[in-house]
C-alpha cells in the first residue's frame, strides 16, 4: 500500500510539485512550529524601507492569515507604520530555529478594513490596549518613567470602561507574490523552493534553487 506524502514531502520530491498550494504548505509547516517553539512561532521579521530607500527590519507577530496574505497591527505613527504607507511593499520571514526551516515571502502590502482593527484590537489584553494607546512609538523617550506615567494617566482617564481603538492603529496585511521554503540540509546542501505569481489570481509556479 503507498502511504500519501505530506506536502513537505511532495514539496521537495523535483518530481511532484504540480498544483502545491504554498499557503497550505505554509499551515503544515506553521502546525509543526505550533508544537516544537518554545515561543512565538508566530514571530516574523519584516523588512521596509525608509524615504531614501534604506532597508528596515524587526520583529513583529502574525495575528491574522488567510487566502489573501499574512496580516499584522501596528501604530501607524511608527517607523515601519509611516514606511509601509508610503512604500507599500515589504518582505517577511519566518525563522523556525527548532525545526531548522524559514519561510520569506514578499509582495504588496494593504491596510486591514476597519472592522478587522477592531476585531483584533478587542482581542488583546487591556494593558496591551492601553499600552498601544498611551506609546508614541518610534519617537524619543525622555525616560521609562514618562512612558509609565502616560500609561498611568490614560488608565486612570478611561477608569472601567473599555479602551478605544486609537485612530492611528491598525493593521497591515501583506499578499504574497513570491514564497519560499528553506529546509536545512547536512553539509549546507539546504533544500530551498520558490513558489512565484503574476498577479493575485494567477496560477503559481514553482522554482528550487542553488542553495
Amino acid at each position: 500500500m503507498t502511504m500519501l506524502q505530506t506536502l513537505t514531502e511532495r514539496l521537495f520530491d523535483d518530481g511532484d510539485r504540480a498544483d502545491l498550494d504554498p499557503f497550505a504548505i505554509f499551515e503544515e509547516w506553521f502546525a509543526l512550529a505550533e508544537e516544537s517553539e518554545p515561543n512565538d512561532p508566530h514571530a516574523m521579521a519584516v523588512a521596509t524601507v525608509d524615504p531614501s530607500g534604506v532597508p528596515d527590519v524587526r520583529m513583529v507577530l502574525m495575528n491574522a492569515r488567510d487566502e489573501r496574505g499574512f496580516a499584522f497591527f501596528t501604530n501607524f505613527e511608527s517607523d515601519k507604520g509611516r514606511e509601509l504607507l508610503a512604500h507599500p511593499q515589504a518582505a517577511l520571514m519566518f525563522h523556525w530555529k527548532s525545526l531548522r526551516r524559514q519561510i520569506r515571502m514578499r509582495g504588496p502590502v494593504e491596510v486591514v478594513t476597519p472592522s478587522e482593527a477592531d476585531a483584533y484590537f478587542a482581542s488583546r489584553h487591556r494593558g496591551s490596549q492601553i499600552a498601544s494607546s498611551a506609546s508614541l512609538q518610534s519617537r524619543p523617550l525622555e525616560s521609562r518613567q514618562e512612558l509609565v506615567e502616560r500609561v498611568e494617566k490614560l488608565t486612570e482617564t478611561i477608569g472601567d470602561g473599555p479602551v478605544p481603538r486609537p485612530p492611528h492603529w491598525s493593521g497591515f496585511r501583506l499578499r504574497p507574490l513570491a514564497i519560499e521554503f528553506w529546509k536545512d540540509g547536512q553539509y549546507r546542501l539546504h533544500d530551498r523552493v520558490r513558489f512565484t505569481r503574476e498577479g493575485f489570481e494567477a496560477p503559481w509556479e514553482s522554482t528550487r534553487l542553488y542553495p
